[in-house]
């Protein structure tokens, strides 16, 4: 197709150049005429004629054309000169070659439409072939650029995914610190509240001894003054002062226990509101210094009871000295 409109714009180039060559109509006519036949193979007509020049009236391409083939035949014409032969014979043999010459010309001009024909259809072929690589090119194109921009796109997608991994990754390890300053305060905390806990157990163990030294001491030297109250009138005032004494001492020491308690209560307190999971070992601290409590008011109801038994046998005493 290609090859074909360009043989179409040279015959149309010749023709503008004959236009500025003749400007007489019918040699114009003329020329295109050769040119047609014998440059490009066409067999002219009246009609291709008028289409490609334009000029005149219809009869002019047409007594163009017929001076052209008159003169075509004429010059096709083989003379042959030879002095024994007639004149007939000779004007027959004329035509006869030129006849032969004319198929020959003919011969060869099919064949070269032929040779165009193939010629074309190889162009044609070619040309195809040239269109689908090229829709192929295409299509390969747009395949390169949707794979181009898929590829844009992913890396797009991965750099997100690595920015949002990183951040990820930033909090997790902020949590993890936090998680270990977490850690190390509860550590902290539980060091603490252990070393409370013993220091408190010690204290209460201590103060258990003393108390059931004091218990002990008292008890003893009840026995004693019970046994000492007859015969030792005098050593009474002083035994009721000593007892009364060691009950005041018993007083302060409980006093001092209570506060001491007290304060250790708001420390026991203060660590278990930091750390409430240690509820457990806190409610077994009160209930021990429940039992101590206890056991302390079963002190003072003791010391309370052998008060009035003192007061009753000294004024025995009193009594029988007076009788005396």
């Amino acid at each position: 197709m290609e090859l074909q409109n360009h043989a179409e714009n040279r015959l149309l180039a010749e023709i503008e150049a004959l236009r500025a060559q003749y400007a007489d109509t019918q040699d114009l006519y003329r020329e295109v005429c050769v040119v047609l036949f014998f440059r490009h193979g066409i067999t002219p007509t009246a009609n291709k004629l008028y289409q490609l020049v334009r000029k005149g009236s219809m009869s002019a391409p047409a007594d163009a054309l017929s001076k052209f083939w008159d003169t075509l035949r004429e010059k096709s014409r083989v003379r042959i000169e030879h002095p024994d032969l007639p004149q007939s014979l000779r004007d027959a043999a004329g035509e006869v070659i030129g006849a032969l010459w004319l198929k020959a010309q003919a011969e060869a001009h099919n064949a070269l439409e032929k040779l165009r024909e193939d010629a074309q259809m190889q162009v044609d072929t070619a040309n195809n072939a040239t269109q689908q690589a090229l829709e192929k090119l295409k299509i390969a194109q747009v395949s390169l650029e949707t794979a181009l921009l898929d590829g844009q796109r992913s890396k797009n997608e991965i750099a997100a995914f690595q920015t949002d991994f990183a951040r990820v990754q930033g909090e997790l390890t902020a949590l993890q610190r936090q998680v270990d300053a977490g850690m190390d305060q509860r550590r902290e905390l539980q060091e603490t509240l252990n070393a409370a806990q013993q220091q408190f157990t010690s204290e209460l163990r201590e103060q258990r001894s003393i108390t059931a030294a004091t218990e002990e001491r008292h008890a003893s030297e009840g026995k004693r003054l019970l046994l000492e109250v007859d015969r030792e009138r005098t050593g009474a005032n002083k035994l009721q002062k000593d007892l009364e004494s060691s009950h005041r001492t018993l007083a302060d020491q409980a006093e001092l226990y209570r506060v001491h308690e007290t304060e250790q209560l708001q420390r026991l307190t203060s660590l278990g509101q930091r750390n409430s999971v240690l509820e457990g070992p806190m409610s077994e601290l009160r209930g021990q210094r429940d039992l101590l409590l206890a056991e302390r008011a079963d002190l003072r109801l003791r010391l309370e009871s052998h008060a009035p038994v003192k007061k009753v046998r000294s004024k025995s005493s009193t009594t029988k000295e007076a009788k005396r």
